[in-house]
């Protein structure tokens, strides 16, 4: 941080309040593959109405959730992507220290990540993960850890924030774990840098009508529903339910099991239309204009 950014929210983007009329949560997924089943979509109008969960035909994958965004999801709709937008600066003055084209910004970081893997299908982000300068810094499978990747790997500003409110965060340079969220983060970039001309995305963009992207972490979500601290999953109809009216939702149909992708982004989306006109979430104490450019915020982070 330079001098006098310290707590400094001056020059920080906020949207205006209450202008949404829709909100939707996407569980991402950093998966191989055309199709993703780690990939849920669930959408709410204002009020109370329950969010529907959005299944096209034959599955999403990452270019249909892409085109559902720039095309089909209604306007003024509040968006949460659940994926890191970005990687640690903050720290270490870099995203990659000692590399020449580490970029300035995240927006430089998106550019370059699609620029390294123009070639990989299916909006992947291999041939990033396996790039020699950027592998310095991964921990990837196979006992794989660049010389760089210290213990379990450095924070975004925004998730050692997370810490002290009692979450779990992962660092976005580990790719390894059924927790890890690096793949799925490294393939999302891939995706702001397609959506950058087309919708904003807090708190990198001025943004004062229209669709907001935001970085979701779905735990938060299910903690504002009363679900135990390192239990947030639902994985039943009854779980969701009960976790659906505690933030003043009406329920969902059927009962029996959910996968915890559906239930995370049904959820999620309910708690998005509770919060966006929380002031304080759009204002966080240590965001300031450097980590607006560089690093961005998870909503829901105070």
């Amino acid at each position: 941080m330079g001098p006098g950014e310290q707590g400094a929210t001056a020059g920080v983007r906020r949207p205006p309040l209450s202008r949404f009329t829709h909100f939707a949560a996407i569980d991402w997924s950093g998966a191989v593959g055309a199709r993703q089943k780690g990939i849920a979509v669930a959408i709410c109008r204002i009020g109370a109405d329950a969010p529907t969960l959005l299944v096209p035909d034959g599955g999403w994958s990452r270019l249909k959730v892409l085109e559902w965004l720039q095309h089909a999801m209604p306007a003024d709709t509040l968006v949460g992507l659940d994926l890191g937008p970005s990687l640690p600066f903050a720290d270490r003055g870099a995203f990659f220290p000692g590399w020449a084209e580490s970029p300035a910004d995240a927006r430089g970081l998106w550019a370059l990540i699609e620029r390294i893997c123009t070639d990989d299908p299916h909006l992947s982000a291999s041939s990033f993960v396996d790039h020699a300068e950027a592998a310095r810094h991964f921990r990837r499978h196979g006992g794989r850890k660049g010389e760089f990747f210290d213990g379990r790997g450095r924070l975004r500003v925004t998730e050692e924030a997370q810490r002290l409110q009692g979450l779990n965060p992962y660092s976005n340079l580990n790719l390894v774990g059924a927790s890890q969220v690096g793949k799925s983060s490294l393939t999302g970039m891939r995706v702001l840098h397609r959506l950058q001309d087309t919708l904003p995305i807090w708190p990198f963009d001025e943004s004062a009508t229209g669709s907001l992207i935001v970085e979701i972490y779905t735990s938060i979500a299910a903690i504002a529903a009363g679900r135990p601290r390192g239990r947030s999953k639902m994985r039943t109809i009854a779980e969701l339910n009960a976790a659906l009216a505690a933030i003043g939702s009406a329920t969902v149909a059927g009962d029996g099991a959910i996968d915890d992708h559906s239930s995370d982004a049904i959820l999620t989306a309910s708690w998005l239309r509770t919060a966006a006109d929380r002031a304080a979430l759009w204002h966080p104490a240590q965001l300031t204009a450097a980590l607006a450019r560089t690093e961005g915020w998870t909503f829901g982070v105070s």
